[in-house]
Formats: structure tokens, C-alpha cells, sequence
């Protein structure tokens, strides 16, 4: 073979497996070179989002290994301005291998270690997969291991990851708390069982759906700050093996201020070689707004169904034509997608509870699989509550004379007549009224148990949804009456 077919077939490098041809122009590696002729699970590279973690990791690290005398500081230089060109994604080739790799994360990790390595050379003068003066695992990966570089940058691309998701969270409480506001007088009914319940408003519903979902979004705040915990300086197994003794909490300060986050030394490093709980705790927390959310797309879909045969309480924003057959039928595509969505939020949490429960003695080798699955829940979570509320919430409005209607033609106010007429009294009269289908108001008005101005304050809105104490006098005066008395006896004979 020529010298130039050679050159373009690819440079030779050689490690303790032999040599293997890397392509000429790859930034990368004979690791990462065989470790993309072995994977490809996914055919999907790591998150931009994680490789720039990585190379933050870098950047710190040898600005840290320089301050301690362990790198020359042309050298950490040269390391700490190839990483930085990684982190603002200015280099394709940082992330070569498929998101599905060996365990710990060590292929995506070196995948960084080679690129900035020959950066860092080429910046020196230096040749392309030649490694000299500066080599990917001798100082770019100085004080550092897989296994503790990798669980910390899963941390810092989740932290990054949860930014906009939090945003998003905010504005579609901020949505619902205007429709709350403007619809805090009128009444509907409720339900529970899918049957007819107490009267609510449709403010108080609306409120308890922005409430629900603002509490997911603390509760995965306070994941997120469990997230600031690291355990870089840990090396292989926790214990810091090849690392100065200043090293952690030095790298650790220096890639706070890189990142923005207040990131803290882990207790136990060798805890944070192992255990995936955190990151667990992370997904579960998402998991649990998805499941919040999905419940709310359900009230949607219920709420809007119709809409001349169904609940009708709702109009959705109409965004597609809903049959192929039906002209004219329109769906609840907004809810449904959003729906779909979270319930893949629930399998990613899924699949990194498996993970986190799969380590042994002093590692767990699942990261990748891990990063992979937080990171697509919090992207998924993130698009559906940004299109819930930009295609649904902010554009749907409430049908207030329906749910007058369905208020005034149900039996729903029977709840708030039992403290005064009694219970067996109260359902004597809600059955009479359903058989005769008439108003369960005009029903008590009709056998004479309560006068027209004592039943409207009892059944008044107000009354109706929300705490109010019973008139005891009022119900010492009703019970008392003739009327009242009669009809409770031929009750009891019945």
C-alpha cells in the first residue's frame, strides 16, 4: 500500500490491546476507535449536554492539577483551552460513540480524554494521535477515574437539564392560576367514582391542578439539590487513589465556578462510586409530576368530551381535524399527546430504577444507561408541559353556562340539605326527585321542610363549596316543625 492510500485508510495507534486503525482525521482515539467498531446499540451518540459536563470536568481538573504542581501550566493550558472548545460544542467529534456502551461510562469518557488530549497537542505543535507531550490518561485524566468523572457529569448535565423544565413548570402554574382567578365564582359539579358528588368551582379545580403541579416542582427542585452532591476525587473506588489530597475540594470549587451550580463534596466518596440513588431520586421526582400531568390531560379529555353528547364543560383549542371518516370531529389531540408523554417519563424512571439497583460491591457499572434515561425524561417532561400549556391551556375556555346547567339539573346539592333535614330525609327526597325528575330544590320546597330564603342561603354558592358551620338554630327550627315531622315518620314506615 502507498504511503497516500495508507494516510487515507487512517493513522495506526497502538494500546495494551495492540494497534488498530483510527481514521485520519478522528479527534478521537484507539479506545474510542474500538469501542465504536463494538457498540451499537442505539445508533444515537451521548447528550451534547453530558459530553459538555465531561469536558467541564477537564477544564477543571487541569486548572486544579496546575495550582498543585502536577501539570505544567503551558500544558493545563493547553488542556483546560481544548476542553472549554469541547463544552461549547465547537467539536463534533467529542462524542463519536453510541449512548449505549461499556458500563461506567468509560468508553464516553475517554471519548473526551482523546479529543482534548489532541487538541490540547495541536495547540502545543504537536501531531494528531501521536500524545506527546500531553497524553489522555496521564494528564488530561490526572487525579480522575470513570468512575468518579462520570456519575458527577450525569449530575451536572441533569442540573443543566432541569433549568428549562422548571421554567416550563412555572409558566403553565402561572396559566392555570389566571384561569382560577377568572373562574373562582363558578360553580360546577364535582365527582367522585365518575358519579355526581358536591358542587366545586371551577377556580378551586383549577387551583388544585396549578397546586399539584407547583409541589412536583419543588419536590424536584429538592432532588436537584441533592444533584450539587459530588464525588469527584474519589477515583476508582471512592478511596482517591491517585489523586492529591487537595485535589477534591479544589476541583470541586473550580467546577462551581465553571458551571454556575454550588456543587458540594460527597460524605463518602466511596458511597458516591456506587450508589445511583440520587439520580434515581431524580427520575422519580420527574415521574412524579408526569403522573400529576397525565391525570390533569385525563380531566381534559373528560371535561371537553362531547361536545353535545359528553361532559362539555371545556373548550379545548382546536389544533388538527380528529377522523379520517368523522367531518367535523375534532379531538383532544393536545392532552392525548401530552398524555403519551408521560408515561414515557414513567418508563425512563423505570428503566434507571433497574439501573440503580444493579451495582455490585464498589461500583455500578449502569451509568450510561442512566444518563440516557434522565436525560429523555427531562426533555420529554419539559416539551410536554411547554405544548400543554401553549396548545391547550392558555386557549381553552369554560362553558359557565353549562356547568350552571348541569348544576341546576343534578341532585348534587343534596350533600349540603343533610345537616339540616337529615340523612335518611335528604335521600328520601334526592330518590323522589330523580323519579320524578324534577329539581331536588322544588322537591323540598314542595313538601313544605324548609322555606324558599332558608334553602337559598343553604344551597348559595358559597355554601356549597366550602366550610361553612351549620345553623344550628336553623335545624332546631326545621326539625321542630309539623311538616318536617310528618315526613320523617312516613320515612321511617317505608
Amino acid at each position: 500500500m502507498s504511503r497516500r492510500r495508507a494516510r487515507a485508510a487512517g493513522r495506526v495507534e497502538h494500546d495494551s490491546l495492540g494497534s488498530i486503525r483510527v481514521p485520519p482525521r478522528a479527534l478521537w482515539g484507539s479506545f474510542t476507535e474500538r469501542a465504536r467498531r463494538t457498540f451499537d446499540l442505539s445508533g444515537r451518540p451521548p447528550h451534547p449536554t453530558l459530553v459538555r459536563a465531561y469536558a467541564q470536568i477537564k477544564q477543571a481538573a487541569a486548572r486544579v492539577n496546575a495550582r498543585l504542581g502536577l501539570l505544567p501550566p503551558r500544558w493545563a493550558a493547553a488542556i483546560a483551552g481544548a476542553a472549554a472548545r469541547v463544552a461549547a460544542g465547537r467539536v463534533p467529534d467529542a462524542a463519536a460513540i453510541d449512548v449505549l456502551q461499556a458500563g461506567a461510562g468509560t468508553p464516553a469518557h475517554m471519548n473526551v480524554n482523546e479529543v482534548v488530549a489532541n487538541l490540547a497537542n495541536e495547540r502545543l505543535g504537536g501531531r494528531r494521535g501521536r500524545y506527546e507531550p500531553i497524553h489522555p490518561n496521564s494528564h488530561v485524566n490526572l487525579g480522575q477515574s470513570s468512575y468518579d468523572v462520570t456519575p458527577t457529569a450525569i449530575r451536572l448535565m441533569a442540573l443543566t437539564l432541569i433549568e428549562p423544565l422548571d421554567a416550563e413548570l412555572r409558566a403553565l402554574v402561572r396559566a392555570l392560576r389566571r384561569h382560577a382567578a377568572r373562574e373562582r365564582h363558578t360553580v360546577k359539579p364535582g365527582r367522585t367514582h365518575l358519579q355526581d358528588a358536591v358542587p366545586i368551582t371551577w377556580g378551586q379545580v383549577l387551583g388544585g391542578w396549578a397546586q399539584a403541579l407547583d409541589d412536583g416542582r419543588v419536590a424536584l427542585d429538592g432532588a436537584a439539590d441533592e444533584l450539587r452532591v459530588v464525588g469527584l476525587g474519589g477515583t476508582a473506588v471512592g478511596t482517591g487513589l491517585t489523586a492529591h489530597p487537595r485535589f477534591r475540594i479544589l476541583a470541586i470549587r473550580e467546577l462551581s465556578r465553571l458551571t454556575g451550580q454550588r456543587l458540594r463534596p460527597a460524605p463518602s466518596t466511596v458511597a458516591a462510586a456506587w450508589s445511583l440513588r440520587p439520580l434515581a431520586a431524580a427520575t422519580a421526582a420527574l415521574r412524579g409530576v408526569a403522573l400529576d400531568l397525565a391525570k390533569i390531560c385525563v380531566d381534559l379529555r373528560l371535561l371537553a368530551s362531547g361536545p353535545d353528547t359528553g361532559f362539555a364543560e371545556l373548550r379545548l383549542p382546536e389544533v388538527e381535524p380528529g377522523s379520517s371518516i368523522m367531518p367535523g370531529k375534532v379531538n383532544p389531540s393536545v392532552p392525548e399527546a401530552v398524555q403519551m408523554a408521560c408515561y414515557q417519563v414513567a418508563a425512563h424512571d423505570h428503566a434507571v430504577a433497574l439501573a440503580a439497583g444493579a451495582g455490585e460491591l464498589e461500583l455500578n457499572v449502569m451509568t450510561p444507561l442512566v444518563a440516557d434515561n434522565l436525560a429523555g425524561a427531562l426533555e420529554v417532561l419539559a416539551r410536554a408541559v411547554r405544548l400543554l400549556r401553549t396548545r391547550a391551556i392558555e386557549g381553552m375556555t369554560v362553558d359557565r353556562r353549562r356547568a350552571q346547567a348541569l348544576v341546576a339539573g343534578s341532585l348534587i346539592e343534596a350533600t349540603a340539605l343533610s345537616p339540616y333535614l337529615g340523612y335518611d330525609v335528604t335521600a328520601t327526597l334526592v330518590k323522589e326527585a330523580r323519579r320524578a325528575r324534577r329539581p331536588l330544590r322544588q322537591v323540598t320546597l314542595d313538601h313544605g321542610l324548609l322555606d324558599p330564603r332558608a334553602l337559598a342561603r343553604i344551597l348559595s354558592p358559597g355554601a356549597l363549596t366550602g366550610p361553612r358551620a351549620t345553623d344550628v338554630a336553623l335545624r332546631r327550627r326545621v326539625q321542630r316543625a309539623p311538616a318536617y315531622r310528618a315526613f320523617r315518620a312516613a320515612v321511617a314506615q317505608e
